[in-house]
C-alpha cells in the first residue's frame, strides 16, 4: 500500500470524529465526595502514574508496528483505547465533571466517557512524524487544561454548596475533555484524524 498524506476516506465536516465524548452525567453531585475529591483521587493518581510508565514502552512498540503495517493491531488499539478512556474518566472525576468513583481499567460506561472507532489504515508518513505533528494539539490541550483547572475550582464550590454541577461549567469542562481525548488518541495512533475544535 503506498503512503498517502490523508486517510483512505475523505474527511467530511458532517462525519463524527473517530474519538468523541459521550456524556450521560445528570449533574447531581454528592457533597461528601466533592468535599473529599482530592483525597479520593490519590489511589487513581498512583495507578495512572504506574500505567503511564508502562504505556511509554507500549507506545514505542505500537509505533514500530503501525509504521510497518500502516495500522494498529486490534489488541494494541484496545489497550491504548482503554488508557485514553481511563485518563478521560480520571480528569472528569478530579474536575468534578462526573460524580461516581471511576474504575481502574478504562471500561466504557462512565458518565463522561469516550467512544473510539475501530482501528483503520493510516498514512505511514503521518505515523512516522506523529509526535511532531501532535505538538500544536498538545499546546492547545495544555491551555485548555489550565482553563479547566480554574473552572474546576469554581465547580467544586458550586457543587459543594448546591449539590449540583452548573450546566454551563459542565459543558466547558466537557469541551476540554473532548479535545484532550482526541489529542491523546491522535498521539497514541488511535486515529489519523487531528483533534477538532468543533463539536462532534
Amino acid at each position: 500500500m503506498s503512503d498517502q498524506l490523508f486517510a483512505d476516506e475523505p474527511v467530511h465536516a458532517a462525519r463524527p470524529h473517530p474519538i468523541h465524548l459521550v456524556v450521560t452525567d445528570d449533574l447531581v453531585r454528592s457533597r461528601l465526595t466533592v468535599f473529599f475529591r482530592l483525597l479520593l483521587f490519590i489511589p487513581h493518581a498512583i495507578w495512572w502514574y504506574v500505567w503511564s510508565v508502562g504505556m511509554a514502552f507500549v507506545v514505542v512498540v505500537a509505533w514500530l508496528i503501525a509504521l510497518f503495517a500502516g495500522r494498529l493491531p486490534l489488541g494494541l488499539h484496545a489497550l491504548l483505547s482503554a488508557y485514553t478512556r481511563y485518563t478521560t474518566h480520571l480528569y472528569a472525576y478530579i474536575w468534578i465533571a462526573a460524580d461516581p468513583f471511576p474504575g481502574f481499567v478504562g471500561a466504557p460506561g462512565y458518565p463522561v466517557d469516550v467512544e473510539i472507532a475501530d482501528p483503520a489504515s493510516q498514512s505511514r508518513l503521518t505515523i512516522f512524524f506523529r509526535l511532531l505533528l501532535a505538538i500544536p494539539a498538545y499546546i492547545v490541550t495544555s491551555v485548555l487544561q489550565n482553563v479547566a483547572f480554574i473552572v474546576a475550582i469554581l465547580a467544586w464550590f458550586v457543587s459543594l454548596f448546591t449539590g449540583r454541577m452548573h450546566k454551563g461549567i459542565h459543558e466547558l469542562l466537557a469541551y476540554c475533555l473532548r479535545y484532550q481525548a482526541q489529542t491523546f488518541g491522535y498521539a497514541l495512533l488511535l486515529t489519523q484524524r487531528y483533534p477538532s475544535f468543533s463539536e462532534d
